[in-house]
């Protein structure tokens, strides 16, 4: 569905998880391109007309769950840049979930299979992502972060606003 408004969805790192990406990310991220926190996100576009719709199953969705924990597994090298690989069986089932529930909207881009990860540099040159990858993976430890709701976001063609938080495991 094409969208003059769209919005996109993440998942919301608890803060204390979240700080380590984000310095990654002032560090690494080219400062011009880099408008937003570090985040991990779910669907990149989703129509900003039916935002009622969206906002409805993503309540329905987060009251059925409780805070998640994740798993920061690996680094992958993403050509221009470098990720962190989230992988967690329940934010897996909130992704299958809210798909089906988004199919009618879903561009190519959300069709394809979602591979959940935190990118903390892009739009950088070949030599810079390979210079940071090789750092990265030298100290890398796969650990455990917590995932406390779902955000949603109006895109305004760079820069994202905030539209509203549904928290795992509260009803509104």
């Amino acid at each position: 569905m094409k969208t003059l408004q769209p919005l996109i969805l993440t998942a919301r790192i608890s803060d204390g998880d979240l700080k380590p990406f984000n310095r990654l990310r002032q560090e690494h991220f080219p400062p011009d391109r880099n408008y937003l926190t570090a985040h991990l996100t779910m669907f990149h576009r989703l129509p900003g007309e039916c935002r009622e719709q969206v906002v409805q199953h993503l309540i329905e969705v987060a009251a059925g769950y409780a805070p998640i924990t994740a798993d920061v597994s690996g680094l992958r090298h993403i050509g221009a840049g470098v990720s962190f690989t989230i992988a967690s069986p329940g934010l897996q089932a909130i992704h299958a979930s809210l798909r089906g529930a988004f199919m009618p909207w879903l561009g190519g881009q959300d069709m394809q299979k979602w591979q959940p990860h935190i990118t903390i540099q892009n739009k950088v040159s070949k030599l810079a992502a390979d210079t940071l990858y090789a750092a990265l993976m030298g100290k890398f430890r796969p650990h455990t972060i917590e995932i406390i709701g779902l955000d949603l976001w109006r895109y305004l063609g760079g820069p994202w606003q905030h539209e509203t938080f549904a928290m795992f495991g509260q009803a509104r």
